[in-house]
């Protein structure tokens, strides 16, 4: 599984501390010290355009919407597809 290529005590210690945020606020915070802004809004965007693909959007309005790249949307529709179901865990949980 591909995820599996992920699994390290670096990322477990990330996922931990990122667990342990409480608030938008907390997020903010924190986000603001261990990313860039262009590496924040890239996740914020990616995220986006998985919500719109879930919902029926087409390529040509997810690009005008959230400027997203073709190969963008293309990459975000192959998670959706064939991804580990993250994508689907999330936005299922935010609706």
């Amino acid at each position: 599984m591909q995820i599996d290529k992920l699994r390290g005590k670096q990322l477990d210690q990330l996922f931990e501390a990122i667990l342990t945020l409480e608030s938008k606020e907390d997020c903010y915070r924190f986000f603001d010290d261990v990313a860039t802004i262009n590496e924040i809004q890239s996740l914020a965007q990616r995220l986006q355009v998985a919500k719109m693909l879930h919902d029926g959007s087409t390529y040509n309005a997810i690009e005008q919407e959230t400027k997203a790249s073709t190969a963008t949307i293309s990459r975000v529709r192959r998670c959706l597809e064939y991804g580990s179901g993250g994508y689907e865990q999330v936005l299922s949980k935010m609706k």
